[in-house]
């Protein structure tokens, strides 16, 4: 089988912890390189987490940490979603592991490098790391085949009214990433908040195996959804995006991030209907096949240890 090589910037947070678990073990993928952000929790929090799940699953994928803060921005971070650690619930085993002492946009330049052909970026937090790349090192982009993102949406937020938790916390990077010309597609909330798993499967995981039993005890802490109505996997989607593209229903669009406005920043102006008459630059996943879905969601964590 060819794999897809990736390389996966997060701010884990507990829905970041189930996507790393896919990226890892689903067949179809090559884990190069994982970089942090702060977003759900502050860099310090998903780098000691990103380290963590790494020991946790005995994985040797190298782990760089990312930008404190937003390009222009104080960070608002997600603490009240996932716990004040951002993976409450469960007790890691303590490790000797570092990051790469280097800043992730620097690690993901040199992982560029050195992968022979490009590589796709997935970027499940805000895209600071993702902007500040492509700022430094512009002549990058024929490396990048293309940024798989989660975030965004065409319709409401879940942060403001109108935009989602990622492009809110840094609308600047998101602007400046959409403006990028890479070749990009969009996971957000129109399809995220489709991705539930029902309580009927989260009850089998302390069975399935040692992710499964760690991933019900981070559930049991995470407030977008509950244990008995069912979860959404947010960033769960941009990977099923990578293996079963055709779980989704996406759409060749314009799409701008507002960057001003105390009540817009953040928001992710989608032109459907083609008003702006701007050329489409991401692919945006509009409806997701729920129930193949959840089905490859179980056949995937059925794969880790």
């Amino acid at each position: 089988m060819d794999k897809t090589s990736i390389i996966l910037d997060t701010d884990p947070g507990i829905d970041d912890a189930v996507a790393i678990a896919a990226a890892i073990f689903a067949p179809q993928l090559d884990l190069k390189l994982l970089t942090t952000v702060a977003g759900n929790v502050s860099i310090e929090k998903t780098t000691r987490n990103a380290l963590q799940l790494m020991h946790f699953w005995q994985k040797n994928i190298p782990v760089a940490q990312g930008a404190a803060t937003p390009l222009v921005r104080k960070l608002r971070d997600a603490a009240y979603v996932h716990g004040e650690s951002g993976m409450e619930g469960y007790a890691f085993v303590e490790h000797q592991r570092q990051p790469l002492d280097k800043p992730a946009f620097q690690a993901i330049y040199d992982c560029l490098n050195a992968c022979p052909e490009p590589v796709t970026l997935v970027a499940i937090g805000p895209l600071t790391n993702i902007a500040l790349l492509l700022t430094q090192y512009p002549e990058c982009k024929p490396k990048i085949k293309r940024l798989v993102i989660m975030g965004g949406s065409a319709g409401r937020g879940n942060f403001t009214p109108n935009a989602e938790f990622n492009m809110a916390i840094d609308p600047e990077a998101g602007a400046r990433v959409f403006e990028s010309g890479l070749e990009i597609v969009m996971c957000g909330l129109d399809v995220t908040n489709q991705a539930m798993l029902s309580p009927a499967y989260l009850a089998t995981l302390p069975e399935l195996n040692q992710t499964g039993k760690m991933l019900h005890a981070l559930f049991s802490h995470y407030r977008s959804g509950s244990m008995s109505t069912g979860l959404r996997m947010h960033d769960l989607c941009a990977i099923a995006w990578l293996v079963k593209p055709e779980l989704f229903q996406t759409q060749s669009c314009f799409v701008a991030v507002e960057t001003h406005g105390e009540f817009t920043a953040g928001t992710t102006v989608v032109d459907l209907e083609g008003r702006l008459q701007r050329q489409p630059n991401a692919q945006v996943a509009m409806d997701l096949d729920v129930a193949g879905f959840q089905a490859w969601v179980a056949e995937v964590l059925a794969l880790a240890p």
